[in-house]
């Protein structure tokens, strides 16, 4: 109760006041706007508790210092104190609260830290001092005793350097409203005993991994916090308060885990003071009641999901691949890939070399069904001019020379494999000399095809050469399915049109 224009003489002389232990004065202001009061403090030996709260004072008097030997709890909250004003100069310190344990300096005009630091080495066995609500600048290092474990220096301008100026022996940290933007592993690395921690009303933005392992109690509301990931908490294995409220949180899968996993009797202020700020679709919303779909937010099982569909699409697709032949016509498209690429590297050798024909046919009699019903009109029909033993050889000339005259004479040389071919003396000639000129002049010259299967154990000895050459040649196969019959035309074709059309249509009409 505030006493205005009134002078208090304290004169306690009986015998009955001498069992105190509590004594509070406050707001003791005379008609001119000070404080006035006198007492005796001679009587207040086993006083405990001593609170001057609102008094205006901005002196601590040298017997009130000198004559509480007993006193364990200073308040001196909300005065005009200042570092000087307390730690008084004329004063002796040589007994400066002998018992005191709890000191409450807040609201006053208290400046230098370091002096703080240092005068507090006089109070054996101050355990904890309130420094809040004053002016205090950080500017030279500050050297702590090691009985002092609890500290408080809420608001007060101090930024994120607070931490280095701070007493590697304390239990407990109050920095709210202090300016700190910024809280890092390193910062909490040299409180090794440190159990609570007060950050709030402050502008951090992330809890870090592996903060504290001793951490108890971790006080972080009303800072910029988005989120609390499950390593932050991860990394504070003692935490058993969290308060956390407050904080602009994005309600999204970083939050899942918070809302649905974590224990809320860490949170003594859940659910009222926990709201989604963004995304805008839940602005304002309470993240109690903010849902979302595991399956959008489990990594895991999302992995676990798609894994078995997409080898499902996968098997699926080959199975169509196999199904409608696609290793066949994957086949065939690189051949007519190759004949691409080749057809340019070989346009500069042929620039001046003339042929008479677009390929001759090699192939066995037994064979000349197809040869005459199939190959031949589709090969002519296109335009390309063919060399055909039975109707192109010379009469009267001998069969070695003819062979070696349409081998050179054409573009390239058509073999129409099969098991017929492999037993034909004739063929095996006609390989021969198309294998050399291919070995001396054009390299490409070869093309396979493939009417029937032919094992490779069936091979006679003199086509040995005739397997390495399928080996290391790509060859074309006779389809029996009507659609693939068409791509076989087309790559066919493609080989054999590379040459200079003019010089063979010159050629063609100069022989008829």
């Amino acid at each position: 109760m505030a006493i205005k224009s009134v002078q208090v003489v304290l004169l306690l002389w009986t015998t009955a006041l001498l069992s105190w232990r509590t004594f509070c004065l406050a707001e003791l202001i005379d008609n001119q706007g000070y404080p006035t009061f006198e007492m005796s403090v001679d009587i207040y030996s086993k006083l405990e508790f001593l609170k001057f709260s609102d008094t205006g004072m901005n002196i601590v008097p040298c017997n009130i210092m000198s004559s509480l030997p007993s006193l364990e709890t200073l308040d001196l909250s909300n005065n005009l104190l200042s570092d000087l004003g307390f730690w008084w100069p004329g004063c002796s310190y040589t007994s400066v609260f002998p018992k005191l344990r709890h000191l409450s300096l807040s609201k006053n005009r208290f400046v230098d830290l370091p002096f703080i630091a240092q005068q507090t080495h006089q109070m054996k066995y101050l355990e904890s001092l309130d420094l809040s609500f004053n002016s205090i600048v950080l500017d030279k290092p500050c050297f702590w005793p090691i009985h002092i474990t609890s500290l408080s220096l809420s608001n007060n301008n101090l930024g994120n350097k607070v931490f280095s100026f701070l007493s590697q022996y304390l239990q407990r940290i109050v920095l709210s409203k202090t300016g700190i933007t910024a809280l890092t592993q390193e910062d909490l690395l040299q409180f090794p005993m440190l159990t609570h921690l007060f950050l709030s009303f402050n502008s951090i933005k992330v809890i870090p991994t592996n903060l504290s392992s001793t951490l108890v109690s971790l006080y972080i509301d009303h800072n910029y916090i988005t989120s609390v990931s499950r390593e932050s908490l991860a990394g504070l294995p003692s935490l058993r308060t969290l308060k956390a409220g407050d904080n602009p949180f994005v309600c999204s899968c970083d939050s899942y885990w918070f809302i649905t996993t974590l224990n809320k009797s860490l949170l003594p202020d859940w659910p009222l003071d926990y709201t989604c700020s963004t995304p805008p679709s839940v602005a304002d919303l309470p993240m109690s009641e903010y849902r979302t779909s595991r399956m959008s937010c489990e990594a895991w099982l999302q992995a676990a999901v798609a894994l078995p569909v997409t080898m499902l699409i996968v098997l699926a697709l080959c199975s169509a691949f196999y199904a409608c032949d696609g290793v066949w016509y994957t086949k065939m498209l690189w051949v007519w890939i190759r004949v691409k690429r080749r057809g340019q590297k070989q346009a500069n050798l042929l620039n001046n070399t003339t042929f008479r024909y677009h390929s001759f046919i090699s192939y066995s009699h037994q064979d000349s069904a197809w040869v005459e019903s199939k190959l031949v009109p589709s090969l002519e029909g296109a335009g390309l001019s063919l060399c055909i033993h039975e109707r192109d050889f010379v009469p009267g000339q001998w069969i070695v020379d003819n062979i070696i005259n349409c081998v050179e004479a054409s573009y390239k040389t058509l073999f129409v494999l099969s098991n017929h071919f492999v037993q034909s003396e004739w063929c095996n000639y006609e390989l021969f000399f198309a294998q050399h000129r291919a070995l001396d002049a054009q390299q490409d010259s070869l093309v396979f095809i493939l009417l029937e299967p032919i094992p490779t154990n069936s091979l006679p000895k003199k086509f040995l050469k005739l397997r390495r050459l399928l080996m290391q040649q790509t060859y074309l196969e006779w389809p029996m399915d009507e659609r693939k019959q068409q791509v076989f035309w087309v790559n066919l074709r493609s080989m054999l049109q590379v040459a200079d059309h003019r010089i063979l249509k010159d050629m063609a009409l100069d022989s008829s």
